[in-house]
């Protein structure tokens, strides 16, 4: 009778070895969840960069003088100038309000991508500073 009984620790020996097996099977299943969300994440983002091709801001300044137009890929689209600013004694003025004009542009454009990418990211619980936007 004794033959069939098991001892306290052969006992205490398996179930040790079913919750590392359960522990083991629940980190895999973590693991392939994360994975697949990274595999998803990485769709969804050259999905939106195409779409941030599309996307088009303009900056403007002088009160609407110069304006540029730019995607949110930072690409230049166009210019434009008020034909009264085009005199040879105000060139230094033109040239100060491009810049300004291409500044308050690209301001715009890595807004619209930050809102895109918070749009994308929203729900995945990342950790803040991780550098996606």
């Amino acid at each position: 009778m004794l033959m069939g009984m098991i001892s306290p620790t052969a006992a205490t020996a398996t179930t040790w070895t079913t919750r590392n097996d359960f522990k083991e099977e629940t980190s895999m299943a973590d693991f392939l969840g994360m994975m697949k969300q990274a595999a998803q994440l990485q769709s969804k983002m050259q999905a939106m960069q195409e779409e941030l091709g599309q996307v088009e801001v303009e900056g403007i300044s002088g009160g609407g003088l110069v304006s540029v137009r730019m995607t949110a890929k930072m690409e230049v689209k166009g210019v434009r100038i008020d034909p009264s600013l085009i005199k040879p004694e105000e060139r230094e003025i033109l040239e100060d309000l491009l810049v300004t004009a291409c500044g308050d542009a690209r301001r715009k454009a890595e807004l619209a991508m930050q809102e895109k990418m918070q749009a994308l990211t929203g729900g995945l619980g990342l950790p803040p500073g991780l550098g996606l936007g």
